[in-house]
């Protein structure tokens, strides 16, 4: 079906065409049309196109005004103060607009009018290490992302860069080689999230032993040393013991996504180790083409405007004076790879603010050399800090990092107690079921309703709360309007545009209307919280249509069927919009 266009969007048309009308020479003037606390929407183009033609504003609105023609969309259009144009749409209008919306298995959502293809780096855990509280928000808003841009029709190639590579993996691997059986699992759980902290507890203990005998042996020291030349060489033997770690650590992360309810697939797996064949050859063009020089034995790139406490200029140093390739040269070659080989229009990396000064370094090295143009642009979607409640970085008391796991885990457990509190016949599986979309839901929303860029504090009890700005809440409000279309039995939604509505309809119903374009806006600026704040918009605008219209028990049939389609409307709306979120939304609580 086409895309269903919005109540603004055919006001708009209506008083541009009015305006045009009324002053010829000032071409396809736009109006300015907005939301009014007012009126419906309000439109203020008149007074800046009067100014800039010498003209009365008033004057210029009541010409448009009279310009309007008589029909089913306007109810009233008044002008107000200076020149503003106060509109007010019709009941009819409203409600065959959302007709339109609820024949469409979008919503009436258009898909984006040029998709390209966007590459987007997030959720990047390193191998043997543990996630922790800082892994959380790279991938929870990686994960909206992905799923905002593919609804709008964007080809989107997911990459994981984790870390796999680096002089640490010597040490590991000699002592695998020495200790062969340190990896095996003990007991194979059919239980993915058990198996998953088996292998992270095997890491963990491989890796403590491993340091202290690195740290207390010499002669086992050396042989770390040269077991990572022989990694980066490739011996095959190395590369086979090098590979069990990172079987073992994709074990635990899938074990923690799967947690978190997102989707990681094995080959959008590409860590660091996969553009070691492309390091020499990146080095090679960045120095032919002069953007890249050599300072002090290492290839550098510089810039003008970045300096050190001294003064100096700070580089991006590609390769190290020892022969060593640094981080720069690894992002530089993924940028290659994702422009030339998965032809990326559009680059994204979901990655802590902290490393903003490296990417602006890499996308400008990257721009100078013509991998970045006017074609393909890249950009860093930078996230803050995880806080705890007293607005320092989130710490357990003994001043260790969270772990991911354990974190989630508390959310399951406090979501349980709410679900616990409202279940009504709900057998244990069921609660078991409802506590985790309502754990992970709770602390994803309180992640991706936050803006990305600032930092958040991390409150569990807020997280569950039924009430105020929290998923629950809309999760609630989802699950009472599903109880509501079941207890109608027979009696259908159906919308009935000849009905006035209430002032609380007229409310709820203009909201919904405004999905499509919520969405397209947050699809452009990558911004899920604007999304996220709809949505609660969206459910507090439900909770007073429900305080103030009865539903099962309104006047006539033709209103109870008219109310039953906002509430069967509103409920597919938050559905869609949870789900582009990664928030599951329980039919029953």
């Amino acid at each position: 079906m086409a895309s269903v266009p919005s109540l603004a969007a055919s006001v708009h048309q209506r008083v541009a065409d009015a305006l045009s009308a009324a002053l010829p020479e000032a071409g396809s003037a736009d109006p300015l049309l907005r939301r009014s606390d007012r009126a419906d929407f309000q439109a203020n183009g008149m007074l800046a196109l009067a100014k800039k033609l010498k003209g009365n504003p008033r004057e210029l609105a009541s010409q448009v005004v009279a310009g309007l023609p008589a029909d089913d969309l306007l109810a009233e259009v008044e002008v107000s103060g200076p020149g503003f144009l106060n509109i007010k749409v019709t009941d009819e209008a409203i409600v065959r607009t959302l007709a339109a919306r609820a024949a469409d298995d979008r919503l009436g959502v258009p898909y984006a009018e040029n998709p390209g293809t966007t590459v987007i780096d997030y959720a990047q855990p390193n191998v043997a290490k543990e996630m922790h509280v800082g892994h959380l928000r790279s991938a929870v808003i990686g994960d909206a992302v992905v799923q905002i841009l593919e609804f709008a029709g964007e080809t989107v190639v997911r990459r994981h860069h984790i870390g796999d590579w680096g002089t640490q993996f010597g040490m590991l691997i000699q002592y695998l080689e020495e200790h062969p059986h340190e990896l095996d699992h003990r007991a194979a759980s059919p239980d993915t999230a058990a198996s998953g902290e088996e292998a992270m507890s095997n890491l963990n203990r491989l890796y403590k032993a491993s340091r202290a005998l690195f740290d207390s042996d010499e002669e086992f020291k050396t042989r770390a040393r040269r077991r990572v030349v022989d990694l980066q060489a490739g011996d095959p033997k190395t590369l086979a013991l090098w590979q069990k770690f990172v079987d073992e650590s994709k074990i635990y992360f899938y074990s923690v996504f799967d947690k978190l309810d997102m989707e990681i697939r094995d080959p959008d797996v590409v860590g660091e180790s996969g553009y070691n064949d492309m390091l020499d050859e990146t080095c090679r063009l960045l120095e032919e083409s002069g953007v890249a020089v050599r300072s002090e034995g290492a290839l550098c790139v510089f810039f003008d405007d970045v300096k050190g406490p001294d003064g100096n200029p700070v580089p991006l140093i590609v390769r190290k004076s020892d022969g060593g390739y640094g981080y720069a040269a690894t992002d530089l070659s993924a940028i290659r790879d994702r422009v030339q080989n998965l032809h990326a229009s559009t680059l994204l990396y979901v990655v802590d603010a902290r490393q903003s000064l490296h990417f602006r370094m890499v996308f400008e090295t990257a721009r100078r050399i013509g991998w970045l143009n006017d074609k393909v642009h890249a950009a860093q979607l930078a996230f803050g800090t995880v806080l705890g409640k007293d607005g320092k970085p989130f710490k357990t008391r003994e001043g260790e990092t969270v772990r991911l796991v354990d974190l989630l885990d508390e959310a399951i457990e406090r979501a349980a107690t709410v679900v616990r509190e409202k279940a009504q016949d709900l057998t244990e599986a069921e609660i078991a079921e409802r506590s985790a979309q309502l754990g992970i839901g709770a602390v994803k929303y309180a992640d991706l309703s936050t803006s990305a860029s600032r930092d958040y504090k991390f409150d569990l009890d807020q997280m569950v709360s039924l009430n105020g700005d929290t998923s629950v809440y809309l999760q609630y409000a989802y699950a009472r309007i599903q109880s509501i279309l079941r207890k109608a039995g027979d009696v259908r939604p159906v919308a009935h545009p000849g009905l006035e509505l209430a002032p609380a309809e007229r409310a709820l119903g203009l909201h919904i209307d405004e999905f499509a374009e919520t969405l397209r806006g947050v699809a452009e600026t990558y911004e899920p919280h604007k999304l996220a704040a709809y949505l609660y918009q969206l459910a507090s605008h439900y909770t007073t249509f429900y305080d103030q219209c009865p539903v099962l028990k309104a006047d006539t049939p033709q209103t109870v069927e008219n109310r039953l389609f906002l509430c069967a409307l509103t409920a597919r709306t938050l559905h869609q919009g949870m789900a582009l979120l990664g928030i599951r939304t329980p039919e029953r609580l």
